[in-house]
């Protein structure tokens, strides 16, 4: 199981995201949408089209992690 450390907030992209894009793309998104830093070490939560699939993006301070379900 993956531990937050305290104080990380969570940030949902609302809308639609296209479900095709990677690292790039996803932290792009944060960026430019969100306003935020997406190396801050925050989750970044996108949602696809259907509803059926979402992806969430993580800085851990070695790397940007992409979890997808």
């Amino acid at each position: 199981m993956i531990s937050l450390p305290t104080g990380t907030n969570i940030w949902i992209a609302a809308g639609v995201t296209d479900m095709r894009r990677g690292f790039t793309g996803l932290s792009a998104t944060a960026q430019t949408v969100l306003e935020q830093n997406p190396y801050s070490g925050h989750v970044f939560v996108f949602r696809g089209r259907r509803g059926d699939l979402i992806k969430v993006l993580w800085w851990d301070g070695d790397g940007l992690c992409l979890f997808a379900n």
